[in-house]
Protein backbone atom coordinates (compact mmCIF):
# COMPACT_ATOMS: atom_id res chain seq x y z
CA UNK A 1 0.00 0.00 0.00
CA UNK A 2 1.46 3.23 -0.85
CA UNK A 3 0.03 5.70 1.92
CA UNK A 4 -3.97 4.96 1.83
CA UNK A 5 -5.65 2.08 0.40
CA UNK A 6 -9.58 1.79 -1.18
CA UNK A 7 -9.47 -1.95 -0.78
CA UNK A 8 -8.83 -1.43 3.13
CA UNK A 9 -11.87 0.76 3.34
CA UNK A 10 -14.38 -1.58 1.82
CA UNK A 11 -12.32 -4.79 3.63
CA UNK A 12 -13.63 -3.03 6.53
CA UNK A 13 -17.16 -1.87 5.06
CA UNK A 14 -18.01 -5.84 4.37
CA UNK A 15 -16.14 -7.36 7.59
CA UNK A 16 -18.96 -4.90 9.40
CA UNK A 17 -21.79 -5.94 6.93
CA UNK A 18 -21.11 -9.35 7.39
CA UNK A 19 -21.47 -9.46 11.13
CA UNK A 20 -24.82 -8.16 10.77
CA UNK A 21 -26.00 -11.40 7.92
CA UNK A 22 -29.64 -10.99 8.94
CA UNK A 23 -30.47 -7.61 8.41
CA UNK A 24 -27.91 -7.35 5.56
CA UNK A 25 -29.77 -10.29 3.77
CA UNK A 26 -33.29 -7.99 4.61
CA UNK A 27 -31.74 -5.10 2.83
CA UNK A 28 -29.82 -6.76 -0.41
CA UNK A 29 -33.48 -8.35 -0.80
CA UNK A 30 -35.21 -4.75 -0.79
CA UNK A 31 -32.37 -4.03 -3.41
CA UNK A 32 -33.12 -6.45 -5.57
CA UNK A 33 -36.95 -5.77 -5.44
CA UNK A 34 -36.60 -2.26 -5.99
CA UNK A 35 -34.35 -2.91 -8.97
CA UNK A 36 -36.34 -5.35 -10.86
CA UNK A 37 -39.44 -3.24 -10.30
CA UNK A 38 -38.41 0.31 -11.47
CA UNK A 39 -36.42 -1.80 -14.48
CA UNK A 40 -39.60 -3.66 -15.26
CA UNK A 41 -37.78 -6.74 -16.32
CA UNK A 42 -37.45 -10.16 -14.36
CA UNK A 43 -34.52 -11.20 -15.91
CA UNK A 44 -31.34 -9.63 -15.08
CA UNK A 45 -30.45 -10.46 -18.64
CA UNK A 46 -32.05 -7.24 -19.88
CA UNK A 47 -32.05 -5.62 -17.09
CA UNK A 48 -28.50 -3.68 -15.84
CA UNK A 49 -29.34 -2.50 -12.79
CA UNK A 50 -30.86 -5.85 -11.21
CA UNK A 51 -28.06 -7.76 -13.00
CA UNK A 52 -26.18 -5.75 -10.26
CA UNK A 53 -27.94 -6.18 -7.32
CA UNK A 54 -28.04 -9.75 -7.61
CA UNK A 55 -23.88 -9.97 -8.16
CA UNK A 56 -23.71 -7.91 -4.92
CA UNK A 57 -26.17 -10.32 -3.17
CA UNK A 58 -24.44 -13.06 -4.34
CA UNK A 59 -20.85 -12.18 -3.24
CA UNK A 60 -22.48 -11.63 0.39
CA UNK A 61 -24.06 -15.38 -0.28
CA UNK A 62 -27.58 -14.50 -0.39
CA UNK A 63 -29.34 -17.88 -1.17
CA UNK A 64 -30.84 -18.08 -4.65
CA UNK A 65 -34.16 -18.92 -3.06
CA UNK A 66 -34.54 -15.05 -1.48
CA UNK A 67 -33.33 -14.22 -4.56
CA UNK A 68 -35.88 -15.15 -6.57
CA UNK A 69 -38.71 -14.51 -3.92
CA UNK A 70 -37.06 -10.28 -3.98
CA UNK A 71 -38.01 -10.30 -7.88
CA UNK A 72 -41.26 -12.09 -7.86
CA UNK A 73 -42.07 -9.57 -4.92
CA UNK A 74 -41.67 -6.45 -7.35
CA UNK A 75 -43.94 -8.19 -9.55
CA UNK A 76 -46.46 -8.75 -6.94
CA UNK A 77 -48.60 -6.53 -4.27
CA UNK A 78 -45.72 -7.47 -1.75
CA UNK A 79 -43.07 -5.58 -0.37
CA UNK A 80 -41.16 -3.37 -3.10
CA UNK A 81 -44.04 -1.45 -4.75
CA UNK A 82 -43.70 1.40 -1.50
CA UNK A 83 -39.65 2.11 -0.97
CA UNK A 84 -38.07 4.85 -3.21
CA UNK A 85 -34.49 5.45 -2.74
CA UNK A 86 -33.43 8.58 -0.67
CA UNK A 87 -29.60 10.05 -0.12
CA UNK A 88 -28.19 11.88 2.65
CA UNK A 89 -25.00 13.91 2.56
CA UNK A 90 -23.24 15.32 5.56
CA UNK A 91 -20.39 15.82 7.49
CA UNK A 92 -18.80 13.69 10.34
CA UNK A 93 -15.90 13.56 12.79
CA UNK A 94 -12.92 16.12 11.49
CA UNK A 95 -14.98 17.28 8.52
CA UNK A 96 -14.97 13.85 7.15
CA UNK A 97 -17.82 13.81 3.79
CA UNK A 98 -20.01 10.75 3.97
CA UNK A 99 -22.61 9.82 1.47
CA UNK A 100 -25.56 7.85 2.79
CA UNK A 101 -27.77 5.66 0.11
CA UNK A 102 -31.05 4.54 1.64
CA UNK A 103 -34.34 2.58 0.68
CA UNK A 104 -37.06 3.14 2.47
CA UNK A 105 -40.95 3.54 2.79
CA UNK A 106 -40.74 6.28 5.19
CA UNK A 107 -38.64 9.47 4.48
CA UNK A 108 -39.75 11.09 7.92
CA UNK A 109 -38.71 7.94 9.84
CA UNK A 110 -35.28 7.72 7.83
CA UNK A 111 -34.04 11.56 7.95
CA UNK A 112 -34.93 11.28 11.64
CA UNK A 113 -32.65 8.45 12.49
CA UNK A 114 -29.91 9.66 9.73
CA UNK A 115 -30.01 13.10 11.89
CA UNK A 116 -29.75 11.30 15.18
CA UNK A 117 -26.68 9.38 14.05
CA UNK A 118 -24.71 12.29 12.88
CA UNK A 119 -25.52 14.82 15.61
CA UNK A 120 -24.31 11.75 18.24
CA UNK A 121 -21.15 11.61 16.45
CA UNK A 122 -20.32 15.80 16.69
CA UNK A 123 -20.99 16.01 12.73
CA UNK A 124 -24.07 17.66 10.70
CA UNK A 125 -26.64 16.68 8.34
CA UNK A 126 -26.41 18.56 5.18
CA UNK A 127 -29.00 19.99 2.45
CA UNK A 128 -28.71 18.00 -1.02
CA UNK A 129 -25.67 18.35 -2.81
CA UNK A 130 -23.71 19.08 0.24
CA UNK A 131 -20.89 16.74 -0.49
CA UNK A 132 -21.98 14.73 -3.32
CA UNK A 133 -19.39 16.48 -5.41
CA UNK A 134 -16.86 15.06 -3.46
CA UNK A 135 -18.02 11.40 -4.94
CA UNK A 136 -18.96 10.35 -8.40
CA UNK A 137 -20.18 6.96 -9.01
CA UNK A 138 -17.90 4.12 -10.60
CA UNK A 139 -18.34 0.23 -10.81
CA UNK A 140 -16.47 -2.04 -8.62
CA UNK A 141 -15.70 -5.50 -9.19
CA UNK A 142 -14.08 -7.87 -6.23
CA UNK A 143 -11.72 -10.32 -7.88
CA UNK A 144 -9.39 -12.97 -5.81
CA UNK A 145 -5.78 -13.18 -6.03
CA UNK A 146 -5.09 -14.27 -9.57
CA UNK A 147 -1.84 -15.97 -11.10
CA UNK A 148 -1.90 -12.95 -13.51
CA UNK A 149 0.40 -10.36 -12.25
CA UNK A 150 -0.47 -6.58 -11.71
CA UNK A 151 0.24 -5.37 -15.44
CA UNK A 152 -1.41 -8.68 -16.94
CA UNK A 153 -4.43 -7.86 -14.76
CA UNK A 154 -4.76 -4.52 -15.87
CA UNK A 155 -4.48 -4.99 -19.35
CA UNK A 156 -7.22 -7.50 -19.58
CA UNK A 157 -8.77 -4.83 -17.58
CA UNK A 158 -8.24 -1.89 -20.03
CA UNK A 159 -9.19 -4.45 -22.97
CA UNK A 160 -12.36 -5.12 -21.43
CA UNK A 161 -13.14 -2.04 -21.08
CA UNK A 162 -12.55 -1.10 -17.49
CA UNK A 163 -10.76 1.90 -15.75
CA UNK A 164 -8.55 1.13 -12.99
CA UNK A 165 -7.21 -1.68 -10.65
CA UNK A 166 -6.41 -1.26 -6.79
CA UNK A 167 -4.32 -4.59 -5.79
CA UNK A 168 -4.62 -5.93 -1.75
CA UNK A 169 -3.40 -8.63 0.08
CA UNK A 170 -6.45 -10.55 -0.08
CA UNK A 171 -8.16 -9.01 -3.22
CA UNK A 172 -8.03 -6.54 -5.92
CA UNK A 173 -10.81 -3.93 -6.97
CA UNK A 174 -11.12 -3.32 -10.38
CA UNK A 175 -12.92 0.23 -11.05
CA UNK A 176 -15.12 0.69 -14.28
CA UNK A 177 -17.54 3.12 -15.73
CA UNK A 178 -21.35 2.71 -14.39
CA UNK A 179 -22.28 1.06 -17.62
CA UNK A 180 -19.94 -1.02 -17.46
CA UNK A 181 -19.60 -2.79 -14.26
CA UNK A 182 -21.29 -6.42 -15.84
CA UNK A 183 -19.44 -6.52 -19.02
CA UNK A 184 -15.82 -6.07 -17.34
CA UNK A 185 -17.11 -8.44 -14.87
CA UNK A 186 -18.40 -11.25 -17.53
CA UNK A 187 -14.65 -10.35 -19.31
CA UNK A 188 -12.89 -11.47 -16.20
CA UNK A 189 -14.71 -14.58 -15.77
CA UNK A 190 -14.24 -15.70 -19.08
CA UNK A 191 -10.52 -14.95 -18.43
CA UNK A 192 -10.45 -17.04 -15.34
CA UNK A 193 -10.37 -14.67 -13.02
CA UNK A 194 -12.27 -15.11 -9.86
CA UNK A 195 -15.06 -12.39 -9.52
CA UNK A 196 -16.46 -12.29 -5.79
CA UNK A 197 -18.52 -9.67 -6.27
CA UNK A 198 -19.73 -6.45 -8.44
CA UNK A 199 -21.66 -3.32 -7.36
CA UNK A 200 -21.78 -0.06 -8.14
CA UNK A 201 -20.19 2.27 -5.52
CA UNK A 202 -19.64 6.07 -4.64
CA UNK A 203 -15.92 7.03 -4.65
CA UNK A 204 -14.28 9.90 -3.16
CA UNK A 205 -12.83 12.36 -5.95
CA UNK A 206 -10.81 13.91 -2.68
CA UNK A 207 -9.90 12.29 0.97
CA UNK A 208 -9.72 13.74 3.81
CA UNK A 209 -6.83 13.00 5.99
CA UNK A 210 -7.35 12.17 9.58
CA UNK A 211 -5.92 10.51 12.65
CA UNK A 212 -6.19 7.47 13.91
CA UNK A 213 -9.08 8.82 16.88
CA UNK A 214 -10.50 10.56 14.60
CA UNK A 215 -10.57 7.75 12.10
CA UNK A 216 -12.46 5.12 15.13
CA UNK A 217 -15.37 8.06 15.32
CA UNK A 218 -15.67 8.30 11.24
CA UNK A 219 -15.74 4.52 11.72
CA UNK A 220 -18.37 4.13 14.46
CA UNK A 221 -20.95 6.73 12.44
CA UNK A 222 -20.86 4.45 9.58
CA UNK A 223 -21.20 1.23 11.27
CA UNK A 224 -23.95 2.96 13.32
CA UNK A 225 -25.71 4.50 10.35
CA UNK A 226 -25.31 0.65 8.59
CA UNK A 227 -27.04 -0.94 11.71
CA UNK A 228 -30.92 1.26 10.31
CA UNK A 229 -32.55 -1.19 8.42
CA UNK A 230 -33.30 1.51 6.00
CA UNK A 231 -29.41 2.34 5.25
CA UNK A 232 -28.32 0.77 2.29
CA UNK A 233 -24.47 1.94 1.54
CA UNK A 234 -22.47 4.55 3.39
CA UNK A 235 -19.71 6.45 1.75
CA UNK A 236 -16.61 8.62 3.06
CA UNK A 237 -14.09 10.93 2.26
CA UNK A 238 -11.38 9.36 4.76
CA UNK A 239 -8.24 8.56 3.90
CA UNK A 240 -6.99 5.06 5.15
CA UNK A 241 -3.45 5.19 6.16
CA UNK A 242 -1.07 2.37 6.91
CA UNK A 243 -1.27 3.74 10.01
CA UNK A 244 -5.02 3.96 10.27
CA UNK A 245 -5.31 0.46 9.00
CA UNK A 246 -2.95 -1.24 11.36
CA UNK A 247 -4.53 0.23 14.44
CA UNK A 248 -7.93 -0.93 13.23
CA UNK A 249 -6.25 -4.66 12.77
CA UNK A 250 -5.26 -4.32 16.46
CA UNK A 251 -8.75 -3.40 17.96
Amino acid sequence: MSGHSKWATTKHRKAAQDKKRSALFGKLSRVITVAAKEGGDPNPDNNATLAAAIAKAKSYSLPKDKIEVAIAKAFGTGEGANFEEVDYEGYGPAGVALYVEALTDNRNRTAADVRSAFARSGGNLGATGSVAFQFERRGQIRVEPTDLDEDELFLLVADAGGEDIDAGDDETLVYTAPGEVMGVKAALEAAGVSVMGAELVMEPTTETSVGVSDAKKVLRLVDQLEELDDIQSVYHTMELTEEIAAALEAD
